[in-house]
């Protein structure tokens, strides 16, 4: 009996073949990176939205652009599907002695404190020991988890805020400073910008002291919201008046209605 896995490799190979899809047979790395990243999206909405049957399709999807680079790559004689299997199975043996080798952990942070070790020691082999903390965050990550993942890499050197009341007075010395450069510096727009930069790189490593991640909260937000704009939207329907055409202080009513209905 076929495996689903072969199948759908099967299927791959066939869509990029001489006489297979035009759109398949032109793609690039480069030109599927974006759609890669997309369905990862899709893969965390389904998750938000606790739809099950979404997530199997969204891992599915996922699963295809997965192959898609796969089968790039063995046409260019490279590695194939099978090499990037082998190396996830192999990586994940090596970061985890405590389950396949004889080492012991105290806990989950402990072991996060492990993982975190290990994979450093595999930078500093692969650059000769010349591994810099920041080596490997990639660039293309979301803003917000981007600057999580650099504030735990350099809290790993001891570099970082004692506590969480230390972060939070760095976010209100960012504030102030976001909020001075507009008022003084309005002719050098790129002055706010960076001042702005640093009060969100600040609210986002408050929030990794207080063991929140930061892009998912701040997914968690956005859909709240989203949530409430439409009530809002609804509540103003009931009013035969479009939310547009409200004032301030009666969008402001809605808004506060729509939070205490939450």
């Amino acid at each position: 009996m076929t495996r689903p896995i072969d199948r759908l490799l099967a299927i791959m190979e066939r869509l990029r073949a001489a006489d297979g899809c035009p759109w398949d047979r032109a793609q690039r790395f480069a030109t599927i990176a974006p759609y890669t990243i997309e369905e990862a999206y899709e893969v965390a909405d389904a998750i938000d939205r606790g739809d099950l049957d979404a997530l199997r399709d969204e891992l599915g999807d996922l699963l295809f652009q997965v192959v898609f680079h796969a089968e790039i790559a063995r046409e260019a004689g490279r590695f194939d599907f099978d090499a990037v299997a082998d190396a996830i199975a192999t990586k994940l043996v090596r970061r985890h002695p405590h389950v396949f080798g004889g080492e012991s952990v105290a806990g989950i942070e402990a072991q996060a404190d492990a993982w975190e070790r290990i994979k450093g020691d595999e930078r500093d082999a692969a650059t000769g020991g010349r591994a810099s903390l920041v080596d490997g965050v990639p660039l293309a990550l979301p803003a917000l988890a981007r600057t999580h993942k650099l504030g735990r890499r350099a809290a790993r050197a001891g570099f970082d805020f004692r506590d969480a009341a230390a972060a939070a007075a760095k976010v209100r010395e960012e504030l102030a400073e976001a909020l001075d450069a507009d008022a003084r510096e309005r002719d050098r727009p790129g002055r706010v910008t960076e001042e702005v930069g640093d009060l969100l790189f600040a609210a986002a490593n408050l929030a990794r002291k207080l063991g929140v991640e930061p892009e998912s909260a701040l997914r968690a937000a956005n859909g709240k919201f989203e949530r409430r704009i439409r009530r809002m939207e609804a509540y103003a329907a009931e009013q035969s008046t479009p939310l547009d055409q409200l004032d301030l202080a009666a969008q402001e009513a809605l808004w506060i209605r729509a939070k205490r209905e939450e």
